[in-house]
């Protein structure tokens, strides 16, 4: 089987591309970039941009299936970029996939799309969490609509399914970890309210993995065609074993100090407004969006997933730390040489 993935080059799309090659399949990847990792694993690299119809149709010819991971990702910006990536190159993906007949189509998509405020979700499956309303983050919004549009294509055509797994991390991530670290080191790191709120989180590995079963399942009688899944290890944790894990791993300080929700969301809503109004750079250190996500309690019933496409976890919490820590040194060893 031939199958695409999109945004391979990323920190997930890695791992898909690499799992994918393993169990015997001629791979490609559409990137924005080349990416060498991508050249070594011996997966084809077509380069373009998810909001160029006639690019991304043209990558999914002679396609048996599509893995379609890439998005525009991050908690501030233009909305219009969003939506260029998130939704009108998933409408795009589902064009090609009409047009030259792929069967299968699995879409990672985010729990962000069911972010309601502050409001606590515990052990909640996507049939019991509704989608969320008031998302004041461009990335939520646009995967939502992404994310319905995906579900509605599913038919005895083209099966498709969502995946929402819930902050991936592991070795070879490139963004969070060397975020929390850099902050952490700086000592401006602190957590939204006392930080014990619980929270799911996603090893890359089982993320992947989550991928691949619901692709090995997918058909038009299956029973996750046309429908979405949370995705977790399934071991709810603290925010604050969560951060200090990741950066104790990682041989950075951990973190003590709080502030109240109130104040972070006052700060966010400052950050927005100069954001707006300056030529200011990157993204801001906090948001209102962020102040709900980090100050809330979100995690989610693997039953429907283990049910309906047999995922369970395979790397733990506590396996996953110490494949970080171990991949965190080996990094180090080498940068110092």
């Amino acid at each position: 089987m031939r199958i695409l993935v999109t945004g391979g080059g990323g920190f997930l799309g890695q791992a898909l591309c690499r799992g994918l090659v393993e169990r015997g399949f001629q791979v490609a990847s559409f990137n924005r970039g080349h990416y060498p990792p991508l050249e070594s694993m011996g997966v084809r690299q077509i380069q373009g941009d998810l909001a160029d119809r006639k690019a991304v149709v043209a990558a999914c010819e002679g396609v048996d299936a599509v893995f379609h991971n890439a998005a525009k990702a991050g908690a501030w910006g233009d909305y219009d970029g969003y939506h260029r990536a998130n939704v009108m190159g998933t409408g795009n993906v589902l064009a090609g996939c009409r047009e030259h007949g792929v069967g299968k189509l699995v879409y990672t998509s985010t729990p962000s799309v069911t972010h309601r405020a502050t409001h606590p979700v515990e052990g909640g499956t996507a049939d019991t969490v509704p989608y969320g309303e008031d998302l004041k983050a461009p990335y939520a919004s646009t995967k939502l609509i992404a994310e319905k549009i995906v579900l509605a294509a599913n038919d005895e055509h083209l099966s498709t399914v969502a995946l929402r797994p819930r902050l991936i991390w592991g070795p070879g991530d490139n963004q969070l970890l060397p975020r929390l670290v850099e902050r952490a080191n700086a000592g401006r790191l602190r957590f939204v309210g006392d930080g014990e709120n619980l929270i799911d989180t996603t090893y890359v590995d089982n993320a992947a993995q989550a991928h691949f079963d619901a692709f090995d399942h997918l058909s038009p009688s299956a029973a996750c065609a046309g429908r979405a899944y949370f995705i977790s290890n399934g071991e709810p944790k603290s925010v604050r074993e969560v951060v200090n894990s990741l950066l104790g791993a990682a041989g950075a300080p951990t973190v003590d100090k709080t502030i109240p929700f109130r104040a972070a969301y006052a700060v966010g809503a400052v950050c927005e407004g100069l954001w707006s109004l300056l030529p200011l750079r990157g993204e801001p250190p906090m948001t209102r969006f962020l102040a709900e996500q980090l100050s809330t309690t979100h995690w989610y019933d693997m039953a429907p997933a283990t049910r309906d496409f047999g995922y369970v976890p395979r790397v733990s919490f506590h396996e996953g730390i110490i494949r970080l820590k171990d991949s965190w040194r080996a990094r180090a060893a080498i940068t110092s040489r």
